[in-house]
């Protein structure tokens, strides 16, 4: 997340937004004893960085998909977790 403290170049952009919403950030806003424009920068952070998130998922899905796990590897580990797994 970039640190809003430092000075950094910013542009005004034109978000329409309806009444209920802009009511809701508002109260967001002040609970957090944040401007709104610095809560809309939060929820714009989050966003990107879930959605970076998903898609590093599915590259990590592709990759298993295209070289599948060995399954002697699976067969170890599975004897592994079983032989160190406390009794319950």
């Amino acid at each position: 997340m970039c640190p809003y403290h430092v000075a950094m170049a910013r542009r005004q952009v034109l978000v329409h937004l309806d009444n209920d919403l802009v009511d809701r950030l508002d109260s967001l806003a002040v609970d957090l004893g944040v401007s709104r424009s610095e809560l809309l920068r939060r929820g714009a952070e989050a966003v990107i960085d879930a959605e970076q998130l998903v898609a590093s998922d599915r590259a990590l899905q592709v990759a298993y998909r295209s070289q599948p796990v060995d399954p002697l590897l699976v067969r170890s580990a599975r004897r592994l977790a079983t032989e160190t797994s406390p009794a319950w």
